[in-house]
């Protein structure tokens, strides 16, 4: 089961940048091995954020829409998840909030392995990243 972040389909979507073409080949490969694809749904809160503030809403759907293709299941938020989240963020490990919620769910879901061009996500003990 592989995490797919919210720049995964951001960079997809979006216009040039360094990562396009490495996210769309490692996403490629990632469905060619027919591995289980998972996101949560904050992740799809911070693509609206992140349209809205930089004035890009005419983007939202687009990268909406193809999360919710390549995705096989949407993680809901649940309670636990924040409390774990925020005991999280009194680790050295010093995710951002966002961060801390992700690996709380992914915690509770055995998810070990993350598709992200973030590299915080290395220094949580336990998780893998796939990137570029």
């Amino acid at each position: 089961m592989i995490f797919i972040d919210s720049n995964i389909p951001m960079y997809l979507t979006g216009g040039p940048h360094p990562h396009k073409s490495d996210a769309q080949v490692i996403l490629e490969k990632i469905v060619a091995s027919r591995e289980r694809l998972v996101t949560d749904a904050e992740v799809l809160q911070e693509m609206l954020h992140r349209f809205s503030a930089i004035k890009k809403k005419e983007a939202i759907a687009e990268t909406i829409r193809l999360l919710l293709d390549i995705a096989d299941e949407v993680f809901p938020i649940e309670k636990r998840d924040a409390l774990r989240a925020g005991e999280i963020l009194h680790n050295p490990a010093d995710l951002s909030a966002r961060d801390a919620l992700h690996v709380a769910i992914m915690e509770r879901y055995g998810v070990r392995t993350v598709f992200s061009f973030d590299a915080d996500f290395d220094r949580w003990p336990g998780i893998s990243r796939i990137h570029g």
